[in-house]
C-alpha cells in the first residue's frame, strides 16, 4: 500500500454507505513541510462518501490525493462491483476536490458557485501557490453544475443535492429522504465549524436553519469522529450545535470575556447532549476563528 493511503479506512456508516476516512493519526503527516493536505485536513480527520446502489455509486468529494481517490475508485469496483461512477463535490476547497483526475471519465457534479471557483482560482491551484502545496495539477473541473437542487439517481436509490451557503457559499449537501440522512460535508463539523467567510454568519445560520428543517434522523460530515462516522453518523443535534456556536462566535465580535473563554466552555452545553465530541486540534480552529471574527479586538 502506497504510504499515501496507509491509514486510509473504510468505514460502513449505512449498509449502502461507504465512508473513506483519512487522518487524525498521531504523529502521522502526510508532508514534512507545511501543507493544506496536514493542515485542516488530515490534522482534523477527513472522509469523503459513496452510496452505492447495484453497479453504481455516487462519490462524494475527491479526496485530498489522486492515490485517495484512486483507492476510493478500486476498492467500490473490487469489493461492491460499482463500474459507474457519479460524482458530487461537497464545495470548491481544496481537501475535497484533489482527486478529481481519478474520475475525470465520469460525471462530475458541482453548484455553480463551485465551478465559478474552482474556474477563477485554477493557475493557483495547479501552480501549488493558492493555500500553499501540494498543487492540484491538472484540476478537473465540474462537467454539471445546478443552482438551488438536483434530483438525482444512483440504481435504486434517490437523493437531493440541496445548495448552501454554510463554511463556503458554494456548499452542495446530499439528502437521502428516504433513510432521513443527510452527508453534510462542511456546512458543519465535529468539534466545531471552521470559519472561512466570517462575514456571512448570519447567511450560515439561516441556512443551518433550511437544513435542520429537514428533521435529519443521522448526520455524515465530512469532518468529525470516525468512530461516530462508522456507528451511523450524528444526531440532528449537530446541527443545532453549529448554530450554537455561530451564535457565539458573532458575541465575540463584542464581548471581550467570551473571547477569552475555554473552547471546552463555550461548547460544554453540546459536549454534554453528546451532540459533539472535543478534539484538541479543533482548539486552533477555534483560535483562527476568533481572529476571523474579531480581526481588530
Amino acid at each position: 500500500m502506497s504510504a499515501v493511503i496507509e491509514h486510509l479506512r473504510v468505514l460502513k456508516p449505512h449498509p449502502a454507505i461507504y465512508a473513506f476516512y483519512d487522518g487524525r493519526v498521531s504523529g502521522y503527516r502526510f508532508a514534512e513541510r507545511e501543507n493544506w493536505v496536514d493542515s485542516g485536513a488530515l490534522s482534523l480527520g477527513i472522509a469523503s462518501y459513496a452510496i452505492v446502489s447495484g453497479s453504481e455509486a455516487l462519490v462524494y468529494d475527491t479526496h485530498v490525493s489522486l492515490a485517495h481517490a484512486a483507492a476510493i475508485r478500486d476498492i467500490l469496483a473490487r469489493d461492491a462491483g460499482v463500474s459507474s461512477f457519479k460524482v458530487v463535490l461537497s464545495h470548491w476547497h481544496l481537501d475535497h476536490i484533489a482527486g478529481n483526475a481519478v474520475f475525470e471519465d465520469c460525471e462530475i457534479i458541482a453548484t455553480q458557485r463551485t465551478a465559478d471557483h474552482m474556474q477563477r482560482h485554477q493557475a493557483a491551484i495547479e501552480a501549488g501557490t493558492y493555500d500553499g502545496p501540494p498543487a492540484i495539477s491538472p484540476l478537473v473541473h465540474p462537467a454539471r453544475t445546478f443552482s438551488g437542487s438536483l434530483s438525482l439517481k444512483i440504481g435504486d436509490i434517490t437523493v437531493e443535492l440541496i445548495e448552501a451557503n454554510v463554511h463556503s457559499d458554494d456548499a452542495a449537501v446530499i439528502w437521502w429522504a428516504k433513510e432521513r440522512l443527510l452527508l453534510a460535508g462542511d456546512t458543519m463539523e465535529d468539534t466545531v465549524t471552521y470559519v472561512v467567510e466570517p462575514e456571512s454568519l448570519d447567511i450560515h445560520l439561516a441556512d443551518l436553519d433550511r437544513l435542520d428543517a429537514l428533521a435529519p434522523a443521522r448526520i455524515l460530515p465530512n469532518h468529525g469522529d470516525p468512530d461516530i462516522i462508522a456507528g451511523g453518523g450524528y444526531s440532528r443535534g449537530l446541527i443545532r450545535a453549529t448554530q450554537q456556536y455561530v451564535r457565539t462566535l458573532i458575541r465575540c465580535r463584542t464581548d471581550a470575556g467570551l473571547r477569552e473563554t475555554p473552547l471546552r466552555t463555550l461548547i460544554q452545553g453540546p459536549l454534554n447532549t453528546g451532540w459533539l465530541t472535543y478534539f484538541e486540534p479543533y482548539e486552533e480552529v477555534h483560535r483562527g476563528n476568533l481572529t476571523k471574527v474579531a480581526p481588530s479586538r
